[in-house]
Parts: C-alpha cells; sequence; structure tokens
C-alpha cells in the first residue's frame, strides 16, 4: 500500500488474494491497516466465479461482511448476488451503502441483459455501481459507455469497464465521460484482471487526468495491437506540443462495424472527437473499402496505414512507402538503378516495392509461395524468385518485408541466414522491435551493412502525426520514446 500510494487516488484491497490458511490472522489487523492507509481503501474479498483469487462459498462471503468486516471507513466492493439480499444485512454489523460498490463480473463475454443488470443493481443502496465484462472486439465497448451515460444522466455513480485487450480504450476513457474510477495494477505482474493496464502507464503514457470532453481521439485498429509502440510514440508528441489529444489501441475483429458504429462522423454511436487511425495488420487492404477518398500512392500500393477524420469523412494515406524509403535515401544517397532484393508479399512488402520502383531502382519480389511473389511484382512490373534457394550477391539492398524477427514467437527466425546474404551490400529490416534482429545478426556475420526497422517506423508516424495535425512532429520526441520503451 504504501510502495502503490503515490501512483494511486484510491486503493484497492484485495483479500481474496491472501493465503487463505492465514486469513483469520490477517483480517485480524485490518482495522489498523485502514486508518494508517496512504489513500481511500476499496476492500474486496471475490469469490472465483467472479473473478477472484479463491474459492469462497456463500457463507463464508456473508461471514465476512457482516461480521468479520473491519470497522474503519473503507469501500467496499459487494457482489451483486449478496447486495441484492438486503434481510441478510438486519443482522451484524451495520453497512454505510453510500460507500458500498455493487459489482458484478462477467469473463464469458458481453451478457445480452445489460440493461436488466444495471436496472437490478441499481434498485440496491449501494452507493456505487460497478459492472466489468469481457470484450472480445473493440465495438464490445459501446454498451459500457452506454452504460455510463445511463448512470450520468440518471444521477447514479458508475464503473463500467471491458475487460480484455479489446477493452482497453474503457480504462482509458472511463473517467472522462462519467466513471467514479478506473483500474491499473502497480506493476505488470499484479494485474489483477485482463487488459489491466499499470498505474504509471495510466498517468504517464495516456495521460489520464488530462483526458476530458473535449480530448480529441487518435488510435491504432489491428489484431492484435496490445504490442504496438505506436500510443507510446504518439502520446509522447502529443505531450511535447501540449495537444488536447490521446492515442490509444484499438483491437478491431469486425472491420465493418468498427469504422460504422464507432468512427464514421454520419454513422458512428459515440459521441467523441475521433480524428484520425493508424491501420496495421490485418486491415490495411480491407480498410480501403470503407473510405471516402484515398491517394492515389495509396491505390497503387494497394494498402492504407493512416486514416484522417473530419466532417467530410475518412481519408486514406500510406504513409509507409514514405518511412521505408526516408531512411534509405539517407544512407544510400540515389537509389536510382540500384538492384533491390524485397523478402515478402504483404501490405509492408507492397509499400516497399512500390517506393524502390518509384525512386527508379530494380526490385525483384522474393516469397516462399512463388506464385504470391509473382503476383506481387506484376502489380508493380518488378522480377520475382522463390525463397528457398534465393541467393543475394551482387544486391545493392536486401529488405525483410515479413514478420519474422518479431519479438514474440518469431523472434528466433530470419527468412534468410548468413550464406544467403554474403555478398549483398546492405540488409533492411522492417522490424523494429526487437531493435537487433536475427535477420540484422545473419546480415552482420555476411559482412553486410545493415539498417533496422526502428528508423522506418519512427519516419512513417512523423508523416502521420503531420497528416492528422498539420503540424511538424518534435524532432527526436518519438524515436526517443520508442527507444526507451524497447
Amino acid at each position: 500500500m504504501i510502495k502503490a500510494g503515490p501512483l494511486a487516488d484510491m486503493l484497492e484491497i484485495r483479500l481474496d488474494c491472501l493465503d487463505q490458511s492465514r486469513v483469520r490472522e490477517s483480517f485480524g489487523s485490518l482495522d489498523n491497516l485502514l486508518k494508517n492507509s496512504p489513500r481511500p481503501a476499496i476492500l474486496t474479498y471475490r469469490p472465483e466465479q467472479q473473478g477472484g483469487k479463491q474459492k469462497l462459498d456463500n457463507k463464508a462471503r456473508l461471514k465476512f461482511w457482516l461480521f468479520e468486516r473491519p470497522l474503519a471507513d473503507s469501500f467496499q466492493d459487494m457482489e451483486f448476488d449478496l447486495a441484492r439480499n438486503l434481510k441478510l444485512f438486519e443482522v451484524g454489523r451495520a453497512l454505510n451503502w453510500n460507500k458500498v460498490i455493487c459489482s458484478h463480473h462477467d469473463f464469458n463475454g458481453m451478457p445480452a441483459d445489460l440493461d436488466r443488470l444495471y436496472t437490478g443493481m441499481a434498485n440496491t443502496p449501494a452507493g456505487i455501481l460497478k459492472i466489468a465484462v469481457y470484450a472480445t472486439d473493440a465495438i464490445d465497448c459501446l454498451p459500457i459507455f452506454n452504460l455510463l451515460e445511463r448512470a450520468r444522466t440518471g444521477g447514479r455513480e458508475m464503473i463500467a469497464i471491458a475487460m480484455g485487450s479489446a477493452g482497453i480504450m474503457t480504462r482509458i476513457l472511463g473517467p472522462s465521460r462519467g466513471a467514479f474510477l478506473t483500474y491499473a495494477s502497480h506493476e505488470d505482474e499484479s494485474a489483477t484482471a485482463p487488459g489491466q493496464l499499470t498505474a504509471s502507464e495510466l498517468r504517464e503514457v495516456y495521460r489520464l487526468e488530462k483526458i476530458g470532453q473535449q480530448t480529441e481521439i487518435f488510435g491504432v485498429i489491428g489484431l492484435p495491437v496490445s504490442h504496438s509502440l505506436s500510443p507510446r510514440i504518439h502520446n509522447a508528441a502529443f505531450e511535447a506540443t501540449k495537444m488536447n489529444a490521446v492515442y490509444i489501441p484499438f483491437e478491431v475483429r469486425d472491420l465493418p462495424a468498427f469504422i460504422q458504429r464507432m468512427v464514421h462522423p454520419r454513422t458512428r454511436e459515440i459521441e467523441w472527437k475521433m480524428r484520425g487511425l493508424s491501420v496495421t495488420a490485418p486491415h490495411k487492404s480491407a480498410v480501403m473499402d470503407h473510405l471516402d477518398w484515398i491517394e492515389s500512392a495509396a491505390k497503387e500500393i494497394g494498402a492504407v496505414n493512416t486514416v484522417l477524420i473530419d466532417e467530410s469523412g475518412l481519408s486514406g494515406y500510406n504513409t509507409d512507402q514514405i518511412g521505408f524509403i526516408s531512411p534509405l535515401g539517407e544512407r544510400l544517397g540515389d537509389l536510382r538503378a540500384l538492384r533491390c532484393a524485397v523478402i515478402g508479399t504483404g501490405g509492408a512488402a507492397s509499400a516497399a516495392v512500390w517506393a524502390l520502383g518509384n525512386k527508379g531502382a530494380h526490385v525483384t519480389v522474393f516469397g516462399r509461395v512463388p506464385e504470391r511473389a509473382a503476383s506481387v511484382a506484376k502489380r508493380f512490373g518488378s522480377e520475382s524468385s522463390g525463397l528457398e534457394a534465393a541467393r543475394f550477391d551482387g544486391f545493392d539492398v536486401v529488405v525483410n518485408a515479413t514478420p519474422l524477427g518479431t519479438a514474440g514467437q518469431f523472434q528466433s527466425a530470419s527468412p534468410v541466414v548468413a550464406g544467403h546474404l554474403s555478398g549483398a551490400r546492405l540488409a533492411y529490416d522492417l522490424v523494429y522491435n526487437p531493435t537487433e534482429t536475427q535477420f540484422l545478426r545473419e546480415a552482420r556475420a555476411a559482412g553486410c551493412q545493415t539498417l533496422g526497422g526502428m528508423a522506418m517506423f519512427v519516419a512513417q508516424a512523423e508523416e502521420q502525426f503531420r497528416l492528422w495535425t498539420g503540424a511538424t512532429a518534435p524532432a527526436g520526441v518519438m524515436r526517443a520514446s520508442a527507444e526507451g520503451a524497447l
């Protein structure tokens, strides 16, 4: 509690996380603990079926709230199945119902009867209502925001949260939309619910206290997006330029529904100042079907990674090609007539092939499936080859435009090894996390110059910032934020 105090406005004490063999001993010291708490406290004694850490039957829970609950003034989080049985509370210690948080948790998904559940909870004397359900798609957050609006207009204090990585926006935006509080963990390892951010992330990355109804909303849509560094670098840029804006990860499965119900100004079902989106896999091509205007470069590449939102609708751009070519031009100068190999057949590869061809380079596309490589090459008037027996001796640039090497399950992989790269001049990896990839290690072993993906990642983000705001991104801020995070 002492360690967490400086990070929080309130502290939740999860009594169900205690060793149950010593729980009575622990309860005996609670009064003194609460009296000396550095912040107002919430007592929680949650059963396993509601997301708790222990198998607590109703008898044990009732015994605690009626007889063992400490006398010190604190908030108490009591599940709805107990709070609605008011006759049970006619004995034992009197409750200060104004400080009772009547809660319900569903880790299986989004219940169809949220309105009925809210009505039942509102009929208890509890001063604060809490509903936490599990989101599998960004659009699952809409009912949560609707609950907050219903409570606000009805004069009730409410905590409404969509758990899981798809519900992160409710944790960030909840307080600005009327939520009584939002939850965060002290450290990553101490999170008590899926999708829970740390207190330092909420305060330092997302600047929780500065978010209000007039805050402009930006974000990244993809599946998954929890690994993305984009929130860190864009929020750092907003802070450096004193913009009233926040950048949020949106985990999107149903892209058409998300665009229609949460993004497009003519059809969205939520009042917020959404101004721009980054787009990552697997939506870079699919999003094009839902835009009102697309720049010519993005049309030719066949992928959009940046969406600008205004009253006229949605406009699509591809800043990947700018982000890709800028660092390469700085390193090698004029790219005309250079022999360049691009490994990969996805959206990043297409942007790279287009950008190189636009600068007059000779490009060959390499892929594990030769037919896919041929298809990409045909679109841009390039050559193609299978990857299995590829040799890059004589190439000026070899680009890894695959996800191989990315932090996680692919981190130890590389599309090629040193023997394939021998004789190439420069190896360029578009993966930025980690900064030192297996592909770059293989390239150095082959005697190649190397260029990592961080330069591209920052350059494309700076171009996004310019498109969204009309201003130049603050020099060095995004790169410093990304490198600090890694």
